[in-house]
């Protein structure tokens, strides 16, 4: 929303009496260098840069852009400075709250401060995923045309959250999470900062390292545990925060992971590449990651199955019984019990012997398959149940394997174009030496030459 009179008073009082903000907020830096982390996006010439003005005169205007980054990392405070420190018009919006309506008032409103007093717009946009493909489309015009500025931020995944038409016209940053150097130096500084704590309390170096890893890079929860935490033992008339006292003030560690976003995505996919490489505490780690978040446990019971079959196979044959067993059960108990059948599962998939044989197999035979390599079924191998079959010469000639003494009939069985392909290539990785020694034998006494 664009600033009123009620909020500039409200900012006033804020500036008078800045306990009555947050920590987080009213340690908010007021200029870029203030900025901690994301350095490689505050190099001189930078879009952001450009965008507080620095560059003036310049033939290139700054340029519309994306903020991509995980909760905590400086998006909406990169905003906030540039709000400072530009004398441009500078309008605020979420996408939770506002729609088509808000944005077009908003781009009406910045044709006529150009066109009118030659005031250009920055539009900071909160959320931006929550859009709708509808509700983008109506920033094109304004941004295609440079009527606003856009700084849009974003938790997801930009390339599956914004439409294209707008990230083609803007650019796309990506902040990163902030190291516990950056966070240790906000945290000393909110600890002296006349806008902070003003030296009111102490943090001990254990206090101190237990507060960045509840953080888990992120600022605004790293500044709002230390808020809580200060509160907590002023009252009880301590000078310092003691490791007890954050404990009791914050529960426990934020957890990185949104099920709605692309991390529920990453997480799962970094789940089932460490049982893939077979490194079991990595699995445990992530499977702990969504365990916490709430994921629903059938997705993580999918997963297993999936990966049972796909990077286990036939070098443990238990595998997939084990995670369908595990699904079943999961699904008849929750959370939080389903977490302790999970765990078995996914140790049982880590630490088991890996061959992706089968599905390398049906692979190669869909490539043949798509690609037109098929022919008829041998006459002999098809259905001759039905009349008239045998005058076709349908089923005339199959021989019966369990007639035979070894149980195997050297006989035609793939179509002409396909006699001598050989799809499945086993390992000797566990139980699948097994299945190795069986084709070897079963193709030398099919009679099938070696491609």
């Amino acid at each position: 929303m664009e600033p009123d009179l009620f909020t500039a008073a409200a900012e006033e009082r804020q500036e008078k009496d800045p306990t009555g903000s947050p920590l987080a907020v009213r340690m908010r830096p007021r200029t870029l260098d203030e900025v901690v982390g994301q350095q490689h996006l505050l190099k001189p010439g930078s879009p952001l840069r450009r965008l507080v003005g620095e560059g003036a005169g310049s033939p290139a205007g700054p340029s519309s852009v994306v903020l991509w980054g995980p909760p905590g990392t400086g998006k909406t405070t990169l905003a906030y400075v540039v709000s400072k420190a530009t004398n441009k018009r500078f309008v605020e919006l979420s996408a939770i709250t506002a729609g088509v309506k808000e944005v077009r008032a908003v781009i009406d409103g910045a044709r006529r401060a150009i066109g009118g007093f030659g005031k250009e717009t920055v539009l900071f946009l909160d959320e931006i995923h929550r859009f709708s493909k509808a509700q983008q489309d109506s920033l094109l015009p304004a941004v295609e045309n440079r009527w606003v500025t856009l700084i849009a931020a974003t938790t997801e995944n930009p390339y599956f959250s914004v439409i294209s038409p707008l990230l083609s016209r803007s650019l796309l940053l990506t902040l990163e999470p902030l190291t516990d150097d950056d966070l240790r130096g906000l945290l000393r500084r909110a600890l002296t900062d006349e806008r902070g704590l003003d030296s009111a309390v102490g943090l001990p170096e254990d206090t101190e390292n237990h507060l960045l890893r509840i953080a888990g890079g992120d600022a605004r929860r790293a500044l709002t545990a230390l808020e809580a935490a200060a509160g907590a033992a002023l009252d009880k008339g301590e000078t310092e925060i003691v490791l007890t006292t954050l404990e009791e003030t914050v529960d426990r560690a934020a957890v990185k992971y949104d099920r709605d976003g692309d991390q529920h995505y990453d997480v799962a996919s970094a789940l089932i590449k460490s049982i893939r490489g077979s490194d079991v505490d990595a699995a445990l780690h992530y499977l702990a990651r969504m365990v916490e978040a709430g994921e629903d446990p059938r997705f993580i019971a999918r997963r297993l199955m999936i990966a049972a079959s796909e990077d286990i196979g036939l070098a443990d044959p238990n595998a997939l019984p084990i995670a369908v067993a595990a699904a079943q059960a999961v699904a008849m108990i929750g959370f939080p019990e389903a977490a302790l059948t999970l765990s078995h599962a996914t140790i049982a998939l880590a630490l088991a012997p890996k061959s992706n044989s089968a599905t390398t197999a049906i692979g190669a035979a869909m490539e043949d398959v798509r690609g037109g390599l098929a022919g008829p079924v041998p006459p002999h191998l098809r259905d001759g149940h039905y009349k008239g079959a045998a005058k076709l010469g349908h089923a005339q000639g199959y021989v019966y394997p369990h007639d035979l003494p070894e149980g195997i009939a050297a006989q035609q069985y793939a179509p002409d174009a396909l006699q001598e392909r050989e799809y499945y290539t086993p390992t000797r990785h566990g139980a699948e030496a097994r299945y190795a020694d069986a084709v070897e034998w079963t193709r030398k006494h099919l009679g099938r030459k070696r491609s």
